[in-house]
């Protein structure tokens, strides 16, 4: 199993983000973690990537708890970005290929031409949409056994949410799994094979993607709004 969690908690002071999650995810996966503003979602991803500690429970992947040998196999894009924005896309670039053994640049700096991205361009004379494109670029340019996306494709218009789901495709190492943390269902149910719906810190639905696609006639968000309704 790539991804376990074991009753997993975690308070912050007297609120309780995480209330016993238990999960399990396989290789090869692509999963959509939905659930609203507030759910538990960012908290939980942040306890994979060994961001935050969890106050009980325990987390595994490959076979070893969170720690150095976890984060060589995680490539993580969190919601807001940590680069600063004085550096230039092709220092970037560059930064990711001085840490991490497994960052194919030739491929990113491929991309980067692909998209038309200046690569002298500072991140903060960029767009919105052109720094999201370049934060993905960089995430899905390592040899990852598990890629965890934070709303990748938030606040981008249409075109670029497209633009990005295909470059997050075409780009996935095959053995891996990708985990999609979004509350924007319907513009990234087609590629999904398994759906984790999560509230108030408790998984309430984890379900292969086409028998719930067969149930709502086709929609996974019509699934989502019919869980939902209930909280």
């Amino acid at each position: 199993m790539l991804l376990e969690c074991h009753s997993l908690c975690k308070n912050y002071g007297a609120k309780q983000a995480l209330r016993g999650i238990d999960l399990e995810i396989e290789k090869g996966k692509i999963i959509g973690l939905l659930g609203p503003n507030g759910s538990g979602k960012t908290t939980l991803i942040k306890i994979v990537n060994g961001l935050l500690v969890p106050t009980s429970g325990e987390v595994f992947v490959n076979g070893n708890k969170i720690g150095v040998e976890t984060k060589k196999v995680i490539s993580f894009l969190p919601e807001r970005t940590y680069l600063n924005p004085d550096m230039k896309v092709l220092e970037c670039v560059q930064m990711f290929a001085d840490f991490y053994e497994d960052f194919n640049k030739e491929k990113a700096l491929n991309l980067v031409d692909r998209l038309h991205i200046e690569k002298e361009s500072k991140l903060k004379h960029l767009s919105k949409g052109t720094k999201e494109k370049v934060q993905l670029i960089l995430v899905m340019c390592r040899t990852a056994d598990l890629y965890i996306l934070d709303e990748p494709i938030a606040g981008v218009d249409p075109a670029a949410r497209d633009l990005i789901l295909n470059l997050i495709m075409e780009n996935l190492n095959p053995n891996a799994s990708l985990m999609i943390c979004t509350h924007l269902i319907s513009d990234i149910e087609s590629i999904l094979d398994d759906v984790v719906f999560i509230n108030e810190g408790r998984i309430i639905l984890h379900k292969n993607a086409d028998e719930l696609r067969m149930e709502y006639n086709g929609s996974i968000n019509d699934a989502f709004r019919e869980a939902f309704r209930c909280f």
